[in-house]
């Protein structure tokens, strides 16, 4: 569906899983697209026309979920990027169902099979790519992070606004 006020959706990571995450990206994205804090985008392109339908449908999935626990699981080389993958069967359940929810409003890009990832570094060279996947990977250990919420973001053609936080119901410790 084409829409001339695109919403955002990612999932919300607790701040002090998701600040590594942000000082790779201050340091290796290019400044000039750099707009955005770390993220795990669910959903690219939702029509904003349809704003208030998709904020109710967010916040009743949002209170039927607890915190999940995520595995940070691998290094993923974009091409003229790098990111870290991310594995959850609850978050994946959880979009999954968003899926359903919104699959008359979802574009291309949307309705593609899901391969949830932290982008540090887009948009770049193959070499500058290759380099930091090689660092990346050689230091790479598995960690969990917690994602917390659903947060909507309206897209300015760069920079986002956000629009709409979705808690999840039952924060979950981590051991």
């Amino acid at each position: 569906m084409k829409t001339a006020h695109p919403l955002i959706l990612t999932g919300r990571i607790e701040d002090i899983d998701l600040e590594p995450f942000d000082r790779l990206r201050q340091a290796h994205f290019p400044p000039d697209r750099n707009f955005l804090r770390a993220h795990l985008t669910m959903f690219h392109r939702l029509p904003g026309e349809y704003e208030a339908p998709i904020v109710d449908r967010l916040l009743r999935i949002a209170h039927e979920t607890d915190t999940i626990i995520a595995e940070v699981s691998g290094v993923r080389h974009l091409g003229a990027g790098v990111a870290y993958l991310i594995e959850s069967l609850k978050l994946q359940d959880v979009r999954a169902a968003l899926k359903r929810e919104f699959v008359a409003w979802l574009g291309p890009q949307d309705k593609q099979n899901w391969q949830p990832h932290i982008t540090v570094l887009n948009k770049s060279t193959k070499i500058k790519a290759d380099d930091l996947y090689r660092n990346l990977s050689q230091e790479f250990k598995p960690h969990p992070i917690r994602i917390t919420g659903l947060d909507l973001w309206e897209y300015l053609g760069g920079p986002w606004k956000q629009k709409t936080q979705c808690p999840f119901s039952v924060p979950t410790d981590v051991a």
